[in-house]
Formats: structure tokens, sequence, C-alpha cells
């Protein structure tokens, strides 16, 4: 039986995820490995919250910071990881925030729950992602805020619509079985993780492309 299809099993493995971004989170803001570039102390432990557990193995890998250790320039797979958690991290984040919106405000489009709360998902996820964008990208290139901003919608539309065509995608495909469920559910929440991890699979090459042609800063 699915994880999501067993609510002590959702319950568990979400306190686990819970877990997981509490002892990021203290390791990166407590425990002396706060990242060099600063939004993505929050990108890493927002990352654990729909990876779970397999999170941190990625985290202790190459994801990890020690301030004042020389650091080598990492491989281009793991540059291409890192960047598709900074998109993640916002977009699930705005996920987040929508789906209890939605359900809060019981928003539909032409009669759709599923729709309304699509549309709110990626309204949300888009102005955050352009958020975590321009506190990585105008950092670095010493832009102004209007350039900043244009940098980082350049930066990150191809990057966030590759991410909810996979997220989205799977909500679709999980909606007649999630029907019966809502946000106070572990097991809806399971639903979501499986989506957000999809989601971070397709947007994965197209930041590798991104990187690669210096449309989007490595991480």
């Amino acid at each position: 039986m699915p994880i999501y299809g067993s609510p002590a099993a959702a319950s568990i493995w979400l306190a686990l995820s819970v877990l997981s971004a509490i002892i990021v989170a203290f390791d990166v803001w407590l425990g002396g490995h706060r990242q060099p570039m600063v939004i993505m102390s929050v990108v890493w432990p927002l990352t654990m919250l729909y990876w779970g557990p397999v999170g941190l193995i990625f985290y202790f890998w190459f994801g990890r910071s020690t301030p004042g250790a020389e650091k080598a320039e990492p491989p281009m797979w793991q540059a291409t990881f890192l960047g598709a958690t900074h998109c993640g991290a916002g977009c699930a984040l705005g996920d987040f925030i929508g789906e209890w919106l939605a359900f809060g405000f019981a928003v539909t489009i032409a009669g759709s729950a599923l729709a309304g709360k699509l549309a709110l998902a990626f309204a949300l996820a888009y102005l955050l992602g352009i958020a975590f964008q321009y506190f990585s990208i105008a950092p670095m290139r010493s832009l102004g805020l209007r350039d900043g901003i244009v940098a980082a919608v350049k930066a990150d539309t191809l990057s966030l619509l590759a991410y909810e065509i996979g997220m989205f995608g799977c909500m679709i495909a999980f909606s007649e079985w999630a029907a019966s469920l809502e946000p106070t559910s572990a097991a809806y929440w399971v639903r979501m993780q499986v989506a957000m991890v999809a989601g971070f699979v397709t947007t994965y090459p197209v930041n590798y492309w991104l990187i690669k042609r210096g449309v989007k800063e490595k991480m």
C-alpha cells in the first residue's frame, strides 16, 4: 500500500519531513553552516518539507556549507540540483499557502475547486519564485531593484513553468483519489509531496539549460 494510503504511515512520514526541515534549519542557522547565498539558507529547510528525510542525503552530501572552508566548484549535475531546489522551494511555499487559502475561502474557477487551487498556487509560486531569484541574482550581479527584478523574471519563468507542469500534472492525476481529502489530512500532504518531487524532476533539465546559458546563477 502506498504511504499516502495509510493515515498512520502518512502521519509518520510527514512528521519525519518536518523533523528533517528542523534539523537542517538548526544546522544552518545555529550550527554555523549558513549558506554563502543567504536565500539558500531558507531554501534547504523548505526542500526538506517536500523531499522528506531523503533530502538530508543531498544536503549533507553537497548542500551543507562550512564558512571559512574552501569549496571546490561543484559538478554540473550538483549545480543543477541546487538550482532546482531554489525553484522548488518558491513553488512549494506558494503551493502550501495557496492550498490553505483555496481551502479556507473555497476558491473555485468555473465551479472547479481543482482549477481554483492550481491558479492560486501558480500565482503565488510565481511571485515567490521571482522574489527568491531576486535575492540570489541581484546581490551576485550588483543589480538595482528594477534590473534585479527583470533578471529574476528571466531566470525564473521557464524554470517555474517546467516545475508546475510536473507538479500540476501529478496533482491532476491524483485529483480523483484526493477528492475526498482536505489539507487537514496527512495523506493529502504526502500526495502533495509526491507532486512537488515530480515538479523537481521536470524542472531539472530546464535549470541545466538556464545555468549553462548563464541566464540563471549557480546557487
